[in-house]
């Protein structure tokens, strides 16, 4: 957590810090990535990073934390607004393709997405990837269990590999369009969000019978 200094900050001062952690740490990583770069862009000495922070671990998790929080919540707000009276495999399609919408719009959100997922550093990554799991979770889990409340989800259906399944389908999605080497399947590298919808209808059709009621089959 951020130390009390940090809080005294005006509002401006900490988004332009977030801001610009959010690009250096979604660019290089966070081996490479430089406080020294961020304390000068953001317009502060490199020694008040520590009145905030206690080391850079702390401040990276940090920033892997917003950045995943402002990703949820609009997801929240995107899936309110998403038809509920369809089927579920229709729905889910449109929550990807607004996931693949808002990852284009949002790069920087993207960068620390990637930072997140291509750490190397172990003891760094099982920090910032629980911090980040458990905000993609958040949403999952209830949305599962509501689905399947409804009728709309098989009942034998195990809803800890559908999560599974969303969990890594939902990193993919968001980063193979932007990176090279991770989709050597579906050739997502370079494609925009319309591009990338007949590729997620594709998806959801293939994992349909790990869900979809008897009836609907």
């Amino acid at each position: 957590m951020p130390t009390s200094t940090w809080f005294r900050l005006n509002v401006a001062k900490r988004e332009r810090v977030l801001e610009v952690a959010m690009r250096e740490f979604g660019e290089h990583g966070y081996s490479t990535g430089s406080l020294n770069t961020i304390a000068r862009e953001a317009g502060i000495a490199k020694g008040s990073l520590f009145q905030y922070f206690s080391d850079k671990l702390e401040f990276f998790a940090f920033v892997v934390d917003e950045a995943s929080r402002r990703v949820r919540e609009e997801m929240e707000r995107r899936i309110e607004r998403i038809d509920f009276d369809q089927s579920f495999d229709e729905w889910l399609f449109d929550v990807l393709c607004d996931w693949t919408e808002y990852m284009a719009d949002h790069p920087l959100e993207r960068g620390v997405t990637a930072a997140t997922n291509f750490e190397l550093d172990n003891g760094v990554r099982s920090v910032v990837r629980d911090t980040a799991n458990q905000h993609y979770l958040q949403v999952i889990h209830p949305t599962l269990e509501l689905w399947k409340a409804e009728g709309a989800i098989r009942e034998d259906a195990d809803l800890a590999v559908l999560a599974t399944w969303l969990m890594t389908l939902l990193p993919f999605l968001a980063l193979a369009p932007y990176y090279d080497g991770l989709d050597p399947i579906h050739d997502l590298r370079g494609r925009g969000p319309a591009e990338q919808r007949p590729v997620i209808r594709q998806l959801v059709a293939g994992f349909r019978p790990m869900f979809a009621p008897d009836k609907q089959k």
